[in-house]
C-alpha cells in the first residue's frame, strides 16, 4: 500500500482553482477587457481605433517585459509575494485608469498594469500549477486556462453592462474595486508545491526534454508571436466588428461571451488531448483550427449567425494557449521553467499587442475589417510552419533518445 505521505497532495487542486480564478479576473481585464471601451472612448475623445487599441497594446507589452523578470523572480523568490504584487497592481491600475484624462495616461497605466500586474500573475501561476503535477499536468493546465477563458468572455460582457449603467469611468472603478477584494485574498492562499518523497520522485520523475532549451525558447517564441497576433484580432475587434453591423454593445459583447464559454470546454479538452497525443501535436491542431476559421467572421452580418459561429471558432482557438503552455512544460526542465515561460510568453503578449494594434490601424486605413482578418490568417500560416518544425524536431529528438532510455532502464 502506498504511504499516505507519498500520495499527491490534494492542495494541488486548490492551487488550480486559485490560479484559474485569479487569471480569469486579471487577464480578462488585460487581454481583451478593453474591447467594450472602443465606442465610448471614440465618442468622448474622438480617438481613432488604432489609438485606442494601443492602450491594450501597452498593457500587453508590459506583460511581455514584466513576465520575463517576474518569471525568473518566481523561480527564486517567494511565489506568494510575487502573486500578491500582481494582484495589487492590477487592481490599483484599473482604479487609476478611471481618473485618466489623456491618452498617454491610459498608455502608462496599462503598461504598469501589465508589467507589475499581469506579468507577476500569468507565467508564475502557470509554472506553479505545472510544478504541483508530476503527471496529468495537461488537464490541470487546461482547467486553469479555461478559467482565464471565463474571464476573457465574462469581463468584456460585464464591462459593456457596467458602461451602460455607470459610464466608462465608473466601469473601470467598479472593476478595480472588485479586483482588489477578490485577487488579494486569493493570492494569500498561494504556496509552492510540496517536495516529493525521494522514492516517488525517482519513480515518476519528469522525462528529460528531448531538444535543447535554447532551441525550444527560440522556436516557440517565434511561433507564439505569430499565433497570438492572429488570436488577438477577434478578441479585440470582434465586438466593434459586430457593432458595425448595427448590433448594440451588450449584444455584441455577449457574442464574445458565448465564444469564450465554448473556449472553456476547448481549453480543458485540448489539455486532455495533450496528455493523450502529446503537447506539441495538440498545439498544432489548435493552431490549424483558428487559422482555418478566423476569416469567416468578416463574412457574417447577422447576430444569429455570429452566435452560431463564434463558439465553433472559440472551441478550437482556445486550445492554442493550452497547447503553448503544455508544450513549454513538456519541453523545459522544471528548475528553469518559470523563467523560460516568461521569455516565451513575452513574445506571445507582444504578438497580442501587435495584432490588436494593427487590427485597429488597418480598420482606420481601410474602413473595414477585411484586411485586418486577412493579415491574421497570414500570421496563422507562419505559426503553423514554425509549430510543424518544432513537432518534427521533438519527434527526431525522441527517437534519438529512446536507445539511451532503454539502456538506462536495463
Amino acid at each position: 500500500m502506498t504511504p499516505m505521505s507519498d500520495a499527491p497532495s490534494r492542495y494541488r487542486w486548490v492551487v488550480v482553482a486559485i490560479a484559474a480564478a485569479m487569471l480569469a479576473i486579471a487577464m480578462g481585464q488585460l487581454v481583451n477587457g478593453l474591447s467594450a471601451f472602443f465606442s465610448p472612448l471614440e465618442q468622448e475623445f474622438g480617438w481613432g481605433r488604432g489609438d485606442i487599441a494601443f492602450i491594450n497594446t501597452a498593457g500587453l507589452v508590459g506583460i511581455s517585459l514584466g513576465g520575463i523578470f517576474m518569471g525568473f523572480a518566481a523561480d527564486r523568490l517567494n511565489i506568494r509575494l510575487v502573486v500578491l504584487l500582481g494582484a495589487a497592481m492590477t487592481s490599483g491600475s484599473m482604479i487609476a485608469a478611471s481618473w485618466a484624462a489623456e491618452l498617454w495616461q491610459l498608455y502608462a497605466i496599462f503598461f504598469v498594469a501589465g508589467a507589475l500586474g499581469g506579468g507577476a500573475l500569468f507565467a508564475p501561476l502557470f509554472a506553479l500549477v505545472g510544478g504541483w503535477f508530476r503527471t496529468g499536468a495537461g488537464l490541470a493546465i487546461g482547467i486553469v486556462a479555461a478559467g482565464q477563458a471565463i474571464g476573457q468572455g465574462g469581463i468584456p460582457f460585464a464591462n459593456a453592462i457596467l458602461i451602460d449603467a455607470l459610464g466608462w469611468r465608473g466601469a473601470l472603478l467598479a472593476l478595480g474595486v472588485f479586483s482588489l477584494v477578490s485577487l488579494v485574498p486569493l493570492a494569500l492562499l498561494v504556496r509552492k508545491p510540496e517536495p516529493a518523497p525521494a522514492a516517488v520522485g525517482r519513480a515518476i520523475a519528469e522525462p528529460s526534454p528531448s531538444i535543447p532549451l535554447p532551441h525550444v525558447v527560440v522556436l516557440m517564441s517565434a511561433a507564439v508571436l505569430f499565433c497570438c497576433s492572429l488570436m488577438s484580432v477577434p478578441l479585440m475587434h470582434l465586438v466593434p466588428l459586430i457593432q458595425g453591423c448595427g448590433v448594440p454593445a451588450p449584444e455584441a459583447g455577449s457574442v464574445v461571451f458565448v465564444m469564450m464559454i465554448a473556449a472553456i470546454f476547448g481549453r480543458v479538452a485540448f489539455g486532455r488531448l495533450s496528455d493523450m497525443i502529446g503537447a506539441v501535436p495538440a498545439y498544432l491542431a489548435a493552431s490549424a483550427w483558428q487559422t482555418a476559421l478566423v476569416f469567416v467572421f468578416t463574412t457574417i452580418d447577422d447576430l444569429g449567425l455570429f452566435y452560431l459561429f463564434a463558439p465553433i471558432y472559440g472551441f478550437g482557438y482556445a486550445g492554442v494557449m493550452t497547447g503553448v503552455l503544455t508544450s513549454i512544460r513538456a519541453l523545459t526542465p522544471a528548475e528553469s521553467r518559470a523563467g523560460a515561460t516568461g521569455i516565451i510568453l513575452a513574445f506571445a503578449w507582444a504578438g497580442h499587442g501587435l495584432g490588436g494594434y494593427l487590427g485597429g490601424l488597418f480598420f482606420d486605413l481601410s474602413g473595414t475589417y477585411v484586411l485586418t482578418f486577412a493579415v491574421a490568417v497570414g500570421a496563422g500560416v507562419v505559426n503553423l510552419v514554425l509549430v510543424t518544425t518544432l513537432f518534427l524536431m521533438v519527434r527526431k529528438g525522441t527517437r534519438q533518445a529512446m536507445p539511451a532510455l532503454v539502456q538506462v532502464a536495463g
